[in-house]
């Protein structure tokens, strides 16, 4: 016959058993999540055109510092007002090249990336000698006009939180036709695995489950602006400013247009033009 204490310890172990079933199915939903979430960063090149990975996030890209509480998202019938203005006359230039350009720029000298957008005016320090090959990129995709009129397409506000810009199609589909090395993956502002607000990072292709993927960074990027969960699988090459963090908070505070947390921006969100300059 059980004793009352034995059947007291069983009843014990099966509450323990429950709980640990629990938080093991919880952690398994978390990880799906943002795997899938993760996955909007990702982009596969495929001949000379860039498009979304369907694989896990390329984790590169998700936390930062200087986080502050966003307005969630509006639904779609029910959008936020867009706080950004009209974008400037001009049309996208439809430039793509067969390789990376060559380096040319002074690794040891500080450059800047201004993008004025339809938004406000984001400011970028751009981290030259940890990413010369990103920063070189930009340098030269700037002065041609590459990012000229496009549209930053996409916005993510669960689970990451960044804004994505660089497709001169608008549609996560473009680039530049060549693809750049994977730069600065142990950056020490990539802490815990998180990527924190005010970063800027590459997009790319990775799969972190095949370990497929690395080097094929184009011209797609995003700009952190609140703390992110994301493994340092993409290359980490700017800063944003205190005041291009409140242009980015300004648009993230009106939303995404599907109310899911991952759609396009209800700001309508344009690069009238990007520029890097030497200091």
């Amino acid at each position: 016959m059980v004793s009352q204490e034995q059947r007291r310890r069983q009843l014990a172990r099966e509450k323990f058993l429950r709980q640990q079933q629990r938080r093991t199915a919880a952690r398994r939903k978390t990880n799906a999540r943002n795997a899938v979430i993760a996955s909007v960063l990702g982009v596969v090149v495929v001949g000379s055109v860039v498009s979304y990975a369907t694989g896990v996030f390329k984790n590169d890209d998700k936390k930062a510092n200087a986080a502050a509480e966003v307005t969630p998202s509006a639904s779609p019938t029910s959008k936020a007002p867009d706080p950004c203005a009209k974008a400037a006359a001009g049309k996208v230039k439809t430039l793509t090249w067969k390789k990376e350009p060559a380096l040319t720029i002074d690794k040891s000298a500080d450059y800047t990336m201004k993008m004025a957008t339809t938004c406000g005016d984001i400011d970028i320090a751009l981290k030259t000698a940890a990413a010369p090959h990103t920063v070189n990129s930009f340098d030269f995709l700037a002065g041609k006009g590459f990012f000229d009129h496009t549209k930053c397409h996409r916005l993510t506000t669960n689970g990451i939180y960044v804004l994505q810009c660089g497709d001169p199609q608008g549609t996560g589909m473009g680039g530049p036709g060549y693809t750049i090395p994977d730069e600065n993956l142990k950056d020490t502002s990539l802490k815990g695995g998180v990527y924190p607000a005010g970063t800027v990072a590459m997009a790319n292709q990775y799969n972190a489950q095949t370990k497929k993927g690395r080097h094929t960074g184009g011209s797609q990027f995003f700009l952190v602006y609140q703390d992110s969960q994301l493994p340092a699988d993409y290359t980490p090459f700017g800063t944003i400013s205190e005041s291009g963090m409140k242009v980015l908070k300004k648009i993230a505070a009106a939303g995404e247009s599907t109310g899911q947390g991952d759609g396009a921006p209800n700001a309508t969100v344009v690069i009238n033009k990007a520029t890097v300059t030497k200091s």
